[in-house]
């Protein structure tokens, strides 16, 4: 995971962070190992290709959380879309 830092882009300079958290439906029991490094290595694939970096992934049995930081062209909609 990447460190915080500031995005400079040709008339901005940002720093846009978002907390995501996805629990499994009626809190179940799903998110094994297994299930979070095939999640780690999903979004890191789909990161490359938009401009947004996940900075933290937290998972637990019933639920992920995401700190993602992103550019302020994207609304936090497409992001979670995205995810």
């Amino acid at each position: 995971m990447a460190e915080s830092k500031y995005l400079h882009k040709s008339h901005n300079v940002s720093v846009l962070l978002y907390q995501v958290v996805c629990t499994a439906k009626y809190r179940r029991v799903v998110v094994s190992e297994h299930v979070d490094e095939i999640v780690r290595e999903v979004w890191l694939g789909s990161a490359e290709r938009y401009e947004l970096s996940c900075l933290e992934i937290g998972t637990d049995r019933n639920h992920m959380h995401f700190l993602i930081q992103s550019v302020p062209t994207y609304s936090p909609t497409k992001i979670v879309q995205t995810l």
